[in-house]
């Protein structure tokens, strides 16, 4: 079964361009610019076990939401494509990620329906060039367009770890919700369709 899913999106804001193996080893090549996000991608996938590589350049004069909120954007509808039909997922999984002083729990449901309840609570505006306003959005961005439904939540004392965990949360539960039960015949619903 090949998992894999090369899309790329171009505006007159931003132009991107992603690749995602969800069957990876966590290699992860994040190029968007923007310092603090490239780190939290590299998390995600590294905990996810999914290999990425990810190209944006964006209107960094302005800011940096359009590269951001694009990125995420393309991130969710490659990891959508890689999922395919959703046969033979695991579908749910959860993870409770402590970083330091800052503890994040994610639940997922990777069987299409797409929700995302995030409660991160962060103390200051910013980390590094990354606005602190736009984690949740990012992560919104790209549970939407993934067509998961998502509860996370992260809180401490330090952004950057609050952050990080919260990623690495993500990851690790997708990492399971995605994963291959060889039990499994077809879409696991017992509808008989996701």
């Amino acid at each position: 079964m090949n998992r894999r899913a090369t899309l790329s999106r171009t505006t007159r804001e931003t132009s991107t361009e992603i690749t995602v193996d969800l069957d990876g080893n966590g290699e992860a090549t994040v190029e968007t610019g923007v310092g603090a996000f490239d780190h939290l991608l590299t998390a995600f996938a590294h905990h996810a076990m999914i290999n990425l590589v990810v190209r944006t350049q964006g209107d960094l004069h302005i800011d940096e939401h359009h590269t951001v909120e694009d990125t995420s954007l393309v991130l969710g509808s490659a990891i959508d494509e890689a999922l395919g039909d959703r046969s033979g997922i695991t579908r749910f999984s959860s993870a409770t990620v402590p970083m330091d002083e800052a503890i994040s729990t994610c639940v997922i449901d990777a069987g299409g329906r797409p929700y995302a309840v995030l409660d991160l609570v962060f103390n200051g505006d910013r980390i590094g060039a990354l606005g602190t306003q736009m984690i949740p959005h990012a992560l919104e961005s790209l549970i939407r367009t993934s067509r998961s439904t998502v509860h996370l939540d992260a809180r401490g004392r330090n952004d950057h770890h609050i952050a990080e965990a919260a990623f690495k949360a993500y990851g690790i539960a997708l990492r399971g919700a995605a994963s291959l039960d060889p039990r499994r015949q077809g879409v696991p619903s017992t509808k008989g369709t996701l």
